[in-house]
C-alpha cells in the first residue's frame, strides 16, 4: 500500500487554484501540501514541505514573462530530488516545450475532474512511496500579506470558510489560507472536527462550550484571546459527544 502522493500547487488565479485543489483531493490519490500563487512561494514553499509533484501554471500574472510557469520549472532542475511536474494552462501552445522539459502531464483550462483524475493515476502509477515513509503533515502554510507563515497543529484553533476565503485562527492571529475545508478536513483527518459548514475546529483549543437562545456555541483559544464559533443545530449534540469523549470528569448524556 501507498501514501497518497504530496504535491504543490502553484496557480496564480483564486478560483482555478482552489478548484484544482478540490479536484486533486476528491482523487483520494493526492495531498495538496501547499497551493500558492507566485514562483517564489512555490520556492519557499518547497523548502518547507517536500512534494513528490508540483502542478504549474505555464503563465503567472505576477509576472512579467508569459512563460514564467516553465522558467520556475527550468530553475527547479538545480534542486536536489525535485518534484516531477504537470503544467497547466489555458492554451496549448507551450505543449512542445512543456513535454522537452520532461514534465509528466499537461492539463487544459478550464479542468474536468475526468482529466484530473486519470493524470493523478498516472503519477500514482509511477511514483510509489511507501506509508512508512512518508512524512506526516505537521504545519499549516498560511499567508500574511505577501509572507508566508508556517504553523504548527498546536498552534491551530479553528478552520473558517467566509466569503469564497478560508481563515485560519491561532494563538497569532487570523491567516489566510488557500485550502477549502474539504481539502483541509481530508488533509489533517481526525485532528479536525466539523461544527459547522463554515467551521472546523481542533478539539483541544475548544476552552468551552455554551447554549444561549437555543443556540449552541464553542469558545476556541486563550483566556484574553479567543473566538466565537457556531455550532450548526444538526451538529450539536454529536460535537458535544466528540468533546466529551477526549474529556474526564462529566457523563455524557
Amino acid at each position: 500500500m501507498t501514501a497518497p502522493l504530496r504535491a504543490l500547487v502553484l496557480e496564480d488565479e483564486w478560483a482555478a487554484r482552489g478548484y484544482l485543489v478540490e479536484l486533486l483531493h476528491e482523487t483520494g490519490l493526492v495531498t495538496v501540501v501547499a497551493a500558492v500563487a507566485t514562483a517564489q512561494q512555490a520556492t519557499e514553499a518547497l523548502e518547507q514541505e517536500p512534494a513528490h509533484v508540483a502542478f504549474v501554471d505555464v503563465s503567472l500574472a505576477a509576472s512579467a514573462h508569459d512563460d514564467s510557469g516553465i522558467r520556475w520549472v527550468r530553475a527547479l532542475a538545480q534542486r536536489h530530488a525535485p518534484p516531477r511536474v504537470v503544467l497547466t494552462t489555458a492554451s496549448e501552445r507551450h505543449a512542445i516545450e512543456a513535454y522537452s522539459l520532461g514534465v509528466e502531464d499537461y492539463l487544459l483550462k478550464p479542468f474536468t475532474s475526468e482529466r484530473v483524475a486519470q493524470c493523478a493515476q498516472r503519477l500514482s502509477a509511477s511514483v510509489r512511496t511507501p506509508i512508512a515513509h512518508a512524512p506526516a503533515v505537521r504545519r499549516v502554510a498560511a499567508r500574511a500579506a505577501t509572507s508566508l507563515v508556517f504553523l504548527p497543529l498546536d498552534e491551530v484553533w479553528a478552520f473558517e470558510a467566509s466569503s469564497r476565503l478560508t481563515f485560519v485562527h491561532t494563538r497569532r492571529g487570523r491567516f489566510d489560507v488557500d485550502l477549502s475545508l474539504t481539502a483541509l478536513e481530508a488533509s489533517l483527518g481526525p485532528t479536525l472536527l466539523r461544527v459547522h459548514r463554515n467551521w472546523l475546529v481542533r478539539p483541544e483549543s475548544v476552552s468551552s462550550l455554551e447554549r444561549a437562545n437555543g443556540e449552541t456555541v464553542l469558545r476556541v483559544g486563550e483566556p484574553d484571546h479567543s473566538v466565537e464559533i457556531p455550532v450548526a443545530r444538526d451538529r450539536a449534540m454529536l460535537v458535544r459527544e466528540a468533546l466529551l469523549d477526549a474529556s474526564v470528569g462529566l457523563r455524557k448524556g
